[in-house]
């Protein structure tokens, strides 16, 4: 049985992988008005990535006697100026949600909550793994520079990311 502080926590936790599922959507979607068909793809994957995480959420909080309650989100941006302002925002997001899931562990100790923590062990791994990705491409991008050649074959480089990776 959840307690009602970890219940909270939780449910805060699937708004904030809403909102991401939401953000990336939006960055893929900004992404294909501006022809980057493979960081389209790659952010389209990763929205839903993250509704997954949401949803698997909802079910560890209603199958551990909670209620796993839906909210309103917040908007994300529709615009993101260049992609590499758009993949600073992705690691600025990824970072965020880290420190979220941290939050969420830190509730969990001090709860005596280990199902709960063992449960959230995943969410930081795959937090680690988020962080890097993201951190990967930065450095790529900065590779580029202002290249429009670079740009074509990191948008091809990310196409083929996204067509490898199991979502």
């Amino acid at each position: 049985m959840l307690s009602q502080k970890i219940e909270e926590a939780l449910n805060g936790q699937i708004k904030i992988e809403a909102e991401s599922s939401q953000v990336y959507l939006a960055m893929a979607s900004w992404a294909e008005t501006k022809g980057l068909e493979g960081v389209a793809l790659f952010m389209y994957a990763h929205s839903d990535e993250e509704r997954m995480h949401m949803l698997k959420l909802t079910k560890f909080i209603n199958e551990r006697g909670g209620h796993a309650k839906i909210s309103s989100l917040v908007a994300p941006p529709v615009s993101f100026g260049s992609f590499k302002e758009m993949f600073q925002t992705l690691f600025d997001h990824e970072v965020m949600v880290s420190q979220k899931i941290n939050d969420l562990v830190d509730i969990t100790l001090k709860e005596k909550d280990y199902a709960t923590h063992n449960f959230l062990q995943w969410y930081v791994s795959e937090q680690i793994e988020e962080e890097a990705l993201a951190r990967n491409i930065l450095d790529k991008i900065n590779l580029i520079g202002d290249d429009k050649g670079g740009l074509y074959l990191f948008d091809n480089d990310v196409k083929m990311l996204t067509s490898n990776t199991a979502v």
